[in-house]
């Protein structure tokens, strides 16, 4: 999974992707065409995976990860720009980050006077929109000139992509975004190769200040309102205080966290938010020699899922052996699971679920 976390200048949003990442990243404030993204990872807690390594005591014990990768916010002249390598990297993302500043510090003023979060979102939906505009801009010249010498045969197809780039355009002009657009399943697929940016889903986070940790539900329900709508999630954390815990050891960290009434950590809810927002579900496969959580699109077929493995297990697929978490747990090991008829066989077909264990059979 990867996450690309974007915001304005002075936003928070690189102290936001060091406390997720536990990491270190310098702010980039040089010029456009120098600026790069900045990627980190990091492992994805699961109280699965520390049972499921107590009971078969492997070798090596390889939890999920998340990508994350810090955007640079750049400027040109009072204009914002998303594009050039950056706008490359950010469209292979599977999902935003956008960072929005709610916190007051002389020390780091806001680029536009004053901290207003609705003002902020506005912009950078606008930024969004024109980079995506700026796609159909390209493409609708191609087509144009494509249709010039185009055969009988080939002049449907492209008239229909010719009209759903008019209707594309249509509703980024008017403040829809490509994610909130009605499309039939054939347009969803004919965009998809295009990555637009207002086309993937969207968690908007509100970087509030210490003091205002004890308001963070009814800030959250503020930033929802202003967000609202499909494949859009909402969160607000203090990214400050953050970064100063994950530097933290974890016993530590704990009990600042229940002293300051923090809650669970800033990177626990923005993985389990970014995780409903994709449909993404974990499966395990287990052994002496390794444990290892692996990160699918919920509902998977088995055979695909033994792809993320290796293309060569999904290719010699014969069938899984599957149990779910808790009914191994419950019976205590694989033995007795297989006595009381838990230990299923499924079929290249089986939809994977979140928890399931799972052992391959193939043949290459």
């Amino acid at each position: 999974m990867q996450l690309g976390i974007i915001g304005l200048a002075q936003s928070g949003k690189t102290t936001v992707f060091n406390a997720l990442t536990r990491g270190r990243s310098e702010a980039l404030r040089s010029s456009s065409s120098l600026a790069k993204p900045v990627i980190g990872t990091a492992k994805v807690p699961d109280p699965r995976v520390d049972v499921l390594t107590s009971m078969y005591n492997p070798e090596r014990v390889t939890p999920a990860e998340i990508r994350y990768i810090d955007f640079p916010a750049t400027s040109e002249g009072n204009t914002r720009v998303i594009g050039g390598p950056s706008l490359n990297v950010l469209q292979q993302s599977d999902a935003l980050i956008l960072v929005l500043r709610n916190f007051e510090n002389p020390a780091v003023p806001h680029e536009d006077g004053s901290v207003d979060p609705a003002r902020d979102l506005s912009a950078m939906q606008f930024e969004l929109a024109f980079s995506d505009l700026a796609v159909l801009e390209r493409r609708a010249k191609r087509v144009e000139s494509e249709l010039k010498g185009a055969k009988s045969d080939q002049r449907d197809k492209l008239q229909r992509e010719t009209n759903l780039i008019r209707n594309l355009k249509e509703g980024l002009d008017v403040d829809i975004p490509i994610r909130k657009q009605e499309l039939s399943l054939d347009d969803r697929r004919s965009i998809m190769n295009f990555q637009f940016l207002t086309d993937k889903p969207l968690l908007t986070l509100l970087n509030i200040d210490e003091e205002e940790l004890s308001q963070t539900k009814s800030i959250e329900q503020k930033v929802a309102s202003l967000s609202a709508g499909t494949d859009v999630q909402s969160t607000a954390l203090c990214g400050k205080l953050e970064l100063e815990l994950s530097e933290m050891d974890p016993a530590d960290e704990s009990e600042f966290r229940t002293s300051l009434a923090a809650g669970d950590s800033g990177s626990s809810r923005i993985i389990s938010l970014s995780y409903s927002l994709l449909n993404q579900a974990s499966f395990f496969t287990t052994g002496p020699d390794e444990v290892k959580a692996w990160t699918i699109v919920n509902g998977l077929s088995a055979a695909q899922a033994a792809g993320q493995i290796h293309s060569d297990i999904e290719r010699g697929f014969i069938r899984a052996e599957v149990i779910s978490y808790n009914d191994l747990i419950d019976c205590g090991s694989i033995a007795q699971a297989r006595q009381k008829g838990l230990l299923r066989t499924e079929g290249r077909t089986y939809p994977v679920q979140d928890g399931d264990i799972i052992n391959f059979l193939f043949n290459v």
